[in-house]
């Protein structure tokens, strides 16, 4: 498996997982599948836009993005990580937040935090393991697929 900065060819692949989610999952509170243009433009600005590709096939990707936009949170970043269907618990994740936290640290980011919808299991396991801890639970802050869901917040010190 290769871990490697997204290009736009693959756009298409990281758009399909995503789209997948929006429509049947509930990791995401979209929806919808979002524009290729919000893909684009997150590839122009993101030098922390990632794909995990095996056999050629982009199988996963991670990101991050500001926490919130006032200045006093500069230093802090929120992460995404998405793995496509049947490359679930296969090391995918893992190994796109190794290579994501070495490059935020290097950036200089003092906290990653993750929001994980619950219930995700897998996602819980995969940021405990890469050394986030929970810091708290906001309970029915999303509703999808006519159910109420609870969201997890958990934060990982770099520095």
């Amino acid at each position: 498996m290769d871990i490697r900065r997204a290009l736009p060819a693959d756009l298409d692949a990281v758009s399909a997982i995503y789209g997948r989610e929006a429509l049947e999952g509930h990791a995401t509170f979209d929806v919808e599948p979002r524009p290729m243009a919000v893909w684009q433009e997150k590839l122009a600005g993101d030098d922390h836009f990632l794909v995990a590709e095996h056999d050629g096939e982009v199988v996963g990707y991670a990101t991050s993005g500001p926490y919130r936009p006032k200045p006093a949170y500069g230093r802090t970043r929120e992460s995404t990580v998405y793995v496509a269907p049947g490359h679930q618990g296969l090391g995918v994740g893992r190994a796109l937040y190794d290579v994501l936290l070495a490059a935020l640290a290097d950036d200089g980011v003092h906290l990653v935090v993750a929001a994980v919808a619950l219930p995700n299991p897998g996602s819980l396991a995969l940021h405990r393991a890469c050394g986030f801890e929970e810091v708290g639970t906001m309970r029915e802050v999303g509703r999808k697929h006519d159910r109420w869901i609870d969201v997890m917040w958990l934060q990982r010190v770099l520095d």
